[in-house]
């Protein structure tokens, strides 16, 4: 038999139009035609490597373009969208269809792939009593997760030589026995990226996968990927955020538009080309600023990453960056420090034997001392930094008092311990007291968030004992949902319309805030979830607000409004400068004295973790950086001078880079 000397593509549309829905049909959701035109495929051979990255900002369409490539979405024509390649002989019969040989792994925090690897609480993870169902990594990755599973055929078993070779090169051998709901969050994107690999897919649809891992483990997993992609095993299409850095190994970009539509498609140079054209055209004022093209993403967009970290300039230069004021909040003045609020004197978390936070000595007034010495004081600004699996995430379940072991070990918070204290005459605090007065938004937040919800309940949620429980609210409180609701309309609510003259919404869209009893949050994209979690943590002004992550998977314009609100409430917004950038400003609601969500305070204490560094609010200063785990180093304290998210002096000092 004669093969033709030029494979098929695996993936081929030619002319197609996407809806959600289908356009004759009658719906109170919008639908919108999605990539209308698309042209774009995706070779099967291996002789001239087109490694694909999808770039565009929040709601511009990522995750839907990936979906589309499946063979999500109605395309019309129907024959627009076809997969030839997945009919030669050269596949596999149990891949000759596109949701087999198309593998699609996302991280949007709705856990692994089968809801019941799932903890049903947050303290979950944490405890030494098992169940049936909490699978190890090892099962996850072999797909057995089923508690009455079928009788598997040998097509759909595992690899052996295959699963060591991803396990050892994914860095999860030491992983394996562990219950996947003590991984963290890095370890489980590794975790996904694995299992989707072992099915031995034709195309690996990767989306955001460099999103919430710190800097040496994407410097590490980018040429992992790149062998992958050389060997076309499996073939890759990865997307980005537009400030995220492309992998020096990629070929052809997509850049999507704020409507879904394609923005410019093609070459790698040629698309950073045409798009460094388009941003020198409205800054010369020869060409007017296109509302779903901001040139206020676009600068950010080009730098290089290699295997030895992030390299090279923005599409326009660090010169442009500075200039552009979109990137410029005003930093926290002087503030008073007051009395602590969390105090760790040396503690050491331990499961059987490991230690996992704490392995090692400080020195305090000149004696050493085992395990985390920290204190946290009001008005005080802290960033937590370290390698993914360092324990970040389990100081956080200490001082919310979601960690068991919070009352065995020497913790004091609000200046009172767990257990009660001899002598004291005082009570200790409740997990619901202690649950009341801090903020919190992160990745494990945003797994258990029930997705019926709908957006005001999230936010209202601040004032629930649990995720289910009925909010207990007061006039005020209200006051202060709805004026989240309100400012952040243009990124909580699908159906927004901005008006093209004014730059704001509708009378109708400012005052009629129906849509956030009508959209559940699990109807909402990421960028829109992440958002409303990040309002439901600091909306009443807790004691503490603690942020994990809690800005990754926003484009810079959101994470800019965030991080602005964080630190002034609605005194502060932002104005569009006629070049498309942005000036912060004192608000309409300051000037009217109608302000009723105002931004952090002196006697509220800050703690973000993030691995990225224009994610970190500008009025974070001091600093703690955890060794790798069991690594026998001890944790690095510091102060910085400049706000980080500006200072890459002080951002590769504490990485140690």
């Amino acid at each position: 038999m004669r093969f033709p000397s030029v494979r098929p593509p695996v993936i081929n549309i030619a002319n197609g139009t996407f809806y959600r829905h289908h356009p004759g049909t009658n719906s109170i959701h919008p639908n919108p035609a999605l990539f209308k035109d698309l042209n774009f495929t995706l070779p099967s051979t291996t002789d001239q490597p087109t490694h694909w990255y999808v770039v565009g900002p929040s709601l511009s369409g990522k995750t839907t373009f990936l979906q589309l490539l499946r063979g999500s979405h109605l395309c019309f024509p129907p024959a627009a969208r076809s997969y030839p390649y997945l009919s030669t002989d050269a596949v596999p019969h149990r891949l000759r269809v596109p949701h087999k040989a198309v593998q699609y792994v996302g991280f949007n925090n709705d856990g692994f792939s089968s809801s019941i690897t799932t903890s049903a609480y947050l303290s979950a993870r944490y405890e030494s009593k098992r169940e049936n169902t909490d699978f190890s990594l090892r099962d996850f990755l072999l797909g057995n997760t089923e508690l009455n599973p079928l009788k598997s055929s040998s097509e759909d078993e595992s690899d052996p030589a295959l699963l060591d070779r991803v396990v050892r090169d994914l860095k999860l051998a030491q992983l394996l026995d562990l219950p996947v709901a003590f991984l963290s969050n890095g370890q489980g994107r590794r975790a996904r990226i694995a299992r989707a690999l072992l099915t031995a897919p034709e195309v690996l649809l990767l989306d955001e996968p460099f999103m919430g891992l710190d800097p040496p483990t994407v410097a590490g997993l980018s040429p992992l990927l790149h062998g992958l992609a050389s060997k076309a095993s499996p073939r890759l299409v990865i997307s980005a955020r537009p400030q995220d850095p492309i992998p020096d190994w990629i070929t052809h970009l997509v850049y999507l538009r704020a409507d879904s539509q394609i923005g410019a498609i093609g070459e790698k140079e040629a698309v950073l080309d045409e798009l460094r054209s388009y941003v020198r055209r409205v800054w010369n004022g020869t060409s007017r600023e296109d509302g779903n093209l901001a040139v206020h993403n676009l600068v950010h967009v080009g730098r290089t990453l290699t295997a030895k970290g992030i390299h090279g300039e923005p599409l326009m230069g660090e010169e442009a960056l500075k200039s552009q004021k979109a990137t410029i909040r005003e930093a926290c003045a002087s503030r008073n420090i007051g009395k602590p609020v969390v105090e760790m004197d040396g503690c050491k978390v331990q499961y059987r034997g490991k230690v996992v936070l704490g392995n090692w000595k400080q020195k305090v007034n000149g004696k050493e001392q085992e395990g985390l010495i920290w204190t946290v004081r009001r008005g005080e600004r802290w960033g937590i930094f370290g390698p993914n699996g360092s324990g970040k995430t389990t100081i956080v379940s200490l001082l919310c008092s979601d960690h068991p072991q919070t009352y065995s070990l020497p913790i004091k918070l609000f200046g009172r311990s767990r257990l009660p204290e001899p002598g004291s005459g005082e009570l200790p605090l409740t997990f619901w007291d202690i649950q009341s007065r801090i903020g919190h938004s992160s990745p494990e937040i945003h797994q258990h968030m029930p997705r019926n919800l709908a957006v005001r309940q999230v936010i209202e949620n601040a004032w629930a004992d649990t995720f289910r429980s009925k909010a207990k609210l007061d006039a005020q409180a209200v006051e202060k949902v709805e004026a989240c609701l309100r400012w952040f309309e243009a990124e909580l609510n699908p159906a927004f319309v901005r008006s093209s003259e004014s730059g704001s919404s509708s009378a109708k869209g400012i005052s009629d805030l129906k849509w956030a009893d009508h959209y559940m949050f699990g109807e909402l994209s990421f960028s829109a979830q992440r958002v409303a979690l990040f309002l439901r943590a600091v909306v009443k002004n807790p004691d503490i607000v603690v942020l994990d992550e809690a800005c990754s998977g926003m484009d810079d314009g959101v994470r800019n409004r965030c991080l602005l609100f964080l630190e002034h409430g609605q005194t502060k917004s932002y104005v569009k400068n006629e070049d498309g950038s942005e000036t912060v400003v004192e608000s309409e609601a300051s000037k009217l004295g109608t302000v009723k969500v105002g931004g952090l305070n002196d006697n509220q204490a800050l703690i973000c973790i993030s691995h990225v560094r224009e994610e970190i609010p500008d009025c974070i200063r001091e600093w703690v950086c955890l060794p790798e785990a069991n690594s026998g180093e001890s944790a690095r304290f510091g102060v910085s001078e400049a706000p980080l998210g500006r200072d890459e002096k002080s951002w590769r000092e504490i990485w140690g880079m």
